[in-house]
C-alpha cells in the first residue's frame, strides 16, 4: 500500500496571482489535491523548498553587501533556468513536478523564469532594474504558498 501526502488549494489572501479571486473561507474545490507519495517524494519536494529558501536569503544578503552581480549568479545557478530539471535523474515517483496541478508546476517553472530575468538585469550591472525585479524572486513563492499546502 502507497501512502499519499496530499496538497490541498487554500487561499489566504483572497486573490492569487493573475487577478483569479477565491473565497479563503470556501470550502476546498475538488480536485484541487496533489498526491505526493509519502517518504522520499514528499522529502525531495521539502528540501528543494528549503533550498529554494536558503538561496532566496543568499541573494538577499548579497544585494544587501551591495553585490549585485554575485547576487544574480546564485540567483541564476540556485533558483532560474540552470536549477531546473534537477530532479530528472530520480525515479518518477519521487520527483515532485510530474505529481504536481498544471497550476501549481507552471508558478514553479515562473519562479524559475523570474531569477532568471533578475540574473539577467544583475549580471548586466544594472542595478536598478535588478532591485525593481528583486520582489519577483519570491512572488511566485508566495503565490503557490499561499494556494497549495501539504497535509
Amino acid at each position: 500500500m502507497k501512502l499519499r501526502s496530499e496538497v490541498y488549494c487554500v487561499n489566504v489572501t483572497g486573490l492569487l496571482r493573475g487577478g483569479r479571486h477565491c473565497d479563503p473561507l470556501s470550502p476546498r474545490p475538488a480536485g484541487s489535491t496533489l498526491g505526493v507519495h509519502a517518504g522520499r517524494g514528499l522529502e525531495v519536494l521539502r528540501q528543494e523548498m528549503l533550498d529554494n529558501l536558503i538561496a532566496i536569503n543568499e541573494v538577499l544578503a548579497l544585494v544587501a553587501a551591495n553585490k549585485i552581480k554575485e547576487a544574480g549568479e546564485v540567483a541564476e545557478t540556485k533558483l532560474g533556468r540552470s536549477a531546473m530539471g534537477k530532479n530528472a535523474r530520480l525515479p518518477f515517483e519521487n520527483r515532485p513536478g510530474p505529481q504536481m496541478p498544471a497550476a501549481m508546476h507552471d508558478q514553479g517553472r515562473s519562479g524559475h523564469l523570474a531569477a532568471s530575468e533578475f540574473a539577467a538585469a544583475a549580471a548586466s550591472g544594472n542595478r536598478e532594474r535588478a532591485l525593481a525585479l528583486l520582489p519577483n524572486l519570491t512572488g511566485n513563492c508566495v503565490a503557490c504558498h499561499a494556494s497549495y499546502r501539504t497535509r
